[in-house]
Order: C-alpha cells, then sequence, then structure tokens
C-alpha cells in the first residue's frame, strides 16, 4: 500500500500514513544494489504500524539549500510494543541532491573511541531525537562520512544508547525511480540479543541538511510552490514491510 495524501497539507510540510490492513503487503526495497544485511529469518510478532510528516525548509546558506525533516511514529495494532527494525531507507524527491564531498567527514572509529564531540567541525550535517518504547528518550546526531569502495552516506548516532547506524547514499530503483532520486539505505546489524527481543523505538525524527562555508549540503532544485515528494520504506524482524509516502510543496 503506497499511502500518498495530496489534500490538507501545508506548504511544507506532508503527512503520509500506512493502514493496518496493508501489513500483509510486500514492498520491494527502494535502494537494493546497496549493502546487504546479513540473512536472519524472520520472527513471530506484531503488526506495526507506520505514521509520520516531512517537512522541508531553507537552510539558510545556498540558493537552493534546504533541510529536510523525517518525523516517524510507530505504533502496533494491539498496543504491544513494535517488532524491532532490521532496515530504513528515507526516500528523497528526485529534485534533491547532496554535497557531502563539500563538508568534512567523520569516521565510525572516532565516535566509537573518542565520541561525537571528537568528530572535525562541520561533519555535522542533521540532528533529531529519538523516543524508545521502554522509557526515555536521547537526541540524535548526523555525520557526514564515507564508506568502504567509495561509497558516500552518513552516519545516525543516538548517543545514549551507543548506536552508530550507518546510512549509504544510493540510487532507487525499478518503480521509485519515477517520484525519487536517492535514499540513505540504514541498516540495523544483527546482534546477539533474540530478534524478537530487541527494543524498539515508538517515535524518530530526524533532520538532514546543514550549511558549511556557504555550500549546503542538501539542494532541492525543484521550483518554488511544485510538488515534491518524500517517503520511508521499512523492514522489519518479522518480516513486515511498510512504504508510507506523501507529497508536500516546495516552499
Amino acid at each position: 500500500m503506497r499511502a500518498r495524501l495530496l489534500t490538507g497539507l501545508t506548504a511544507a510540510a506532508l503527512a503520509f500514513t500506512i493502514a493496518p490492513a496493508a501489513a500483509a503487503e510486500t514492498h520491494p526495497h527502494p535502494t537494493s544494489y546497496g549493502p546487504q544485511r546479513p540473512y536472519e529469518p524472520d520472527v513471530a510478532g506484531p503488526v506495526n504500524i507506520d505514521t509520520g510528516t516531512a517537512v522541508y525548509a531553507p537552510d539558510g546558506g545556498s540558493r537552493f539549500g534546504v533541510t529536510i525533516t523525517f518525523d516517524a511514529r510507530r505504533s502496533t495494532t494491539t498496543g504491544v510494543e513494535p517488532a524491532a527494525p532490521r532496515e530504513f531507507v528515507f526516500l528523497f524527491d528526485r529534485s534533491v541532491r547532496f554535497n557531502p564531498h563539500l563538508f568534512p567527514t567523520c569516521d565510525r572509529s572516532v565516535i566509537e573511541t573518542q565520541g561525537a564531540a571528537a568528530c572535525p567541525d562541520g561533519s555535522l550535517v542533521g540532528s533529531g531525537r529519538a523516543e524508545f518504547y521502554r522509557g526515555g528518550a536521547g537526541e540524535v546526531l548526523v555525520f557526514n562520512t564515507t564508506f568502504d569502495h567509495g561509497r558516500r552516506g552518513v552516519l545516525i548516532h543516538i548517543p545514549v544508547s551507543g548506536a552508530i547506524l550507518e546510512n549509504t547514499l544510493e540510487r532507487v530503483v525499478g518503480d521509485y525511480r519515477d517520484d525519487y532520486g536517492w535514499g540513505l539505505n540504514e541498516i540495523v546489524p544483527p546482534n546477539d540479543t533474540p530478534p524478537q527481543d530487541r527494543p524498539s523505538t515508538s517515535a524518530f525524527a530526524v533532520t538532514f541538511g546543514a550549511v558549511h562555508n556557504g555550500h549546503s549540503f542538501v539542494q532541492s532544485y525543484a521550483k518554488p510552490g511544485s510538488e515534491v515528494a518524500a517517503g520511508v520504506w521499512s523492514e522489519y524482524v518479522t518480516g513486515q514491510t511498510t512504504l508510507v509516502e506523501g507529497t508536500l510543496t516546495r516552499p
């Protein structure tokens, strides 16, 4: 189910949602040529319901510079803790371009050994907030980085939990190319905790975008007033996949 809400939207925000009835549907991976998550069998668990909003805003830097915020909410059909994630892909409109080569980078090993404060000035290219189903919340930090084989992307770091999630910047494939150009593919690696016992977030908001030396990390070349698309693809340890998306007016 691809839920597209075209009415009742503000000039800078959209709302997208997926209904519980769509849980049995399968949505193909938007960036299937990117890094592959190690195989792990599906487990029994609840049906997740994903809802959220997205917002475009000027970044105050270059002419076409923007910040793009995804604010996702997660619940279940029965009210129990949502199934834990395997992967997310943040989907960006075809008008969006990234400029990671114009920004300093921070390596995963720096955060692991010295903490986020040791990352170079200008490498912070986003921020946000995570709310955990089992209680508590924490800030989200997004750092420009490089990966093996010349891949570019970001590290999403949640200091309170210690999580460092690799997001590779990938071209979308298949029918996704009708609306989107790029996806940030986030893989949540398996660990020793049984999949059905892993924690989940009930809310996760992240903003991509920053300015460094007058350059914008994210740019949108869509004309002001035109429609742009945004979406989030998700896969959970139960094997359930969801796709929530919508359109908004470019400010």
